[in-house]
């Protein structure tokens, strides 16, 4: 799957989409423009892919792209096993609407409910 450019570097990029996913996955939802957020959401899902696997080559592998230990923790404890009947769709992308400042169009991405019960 070709990456966007997102206007940076390969590296600032990288660090930039592992710090969206991180935040992500620890409050459940984030405001950002729309073509991060597309990026953001594919990344979100593999991660959530890894952490239903359970083993310990995934949660290293979790470990290597997340940024804080503890929500590494908390994606293989409670995030994860949430999602154990579904088989995607991880994510969903809302459209804001334009920025004020310069126009982007912004987007909030959240993790699904499941069962109900927005899963946090």
């Amino acid at each position: 799957m070709p990456m966007k450019k997102l206007g940076r570097p390969t590296a600032h990029r990288n660090l930039m989409l592992r710090g969206l996913v991180t935040y992500l996955i620890e409050n459940g939802q984030l405001e950002t423009t729309y073509t991060r957020a597309k990026e953001v959401s594919a990344l979100a899902d593999k991660m959530i892919t890894l952490g239903k696997e359970g083993s310990l080559a995934s949660y290293r592998a979790a470990l290597a792209f997340i940024t804080k230990e503890d929500v590494a923790k908390k994606l293989f404890d409670t995030v994860a096993p949430a999602y154990a009947s579904c088989k995607g769709g991880y994510t969903q992308v809302y459209k804001m609407g334009p920025r004020r400042g310069d126009g982007a169009e912004t987007a909030i991405v959240r993790l699904t409910k499941v069962g109900g019960t927005e899963s946090k």
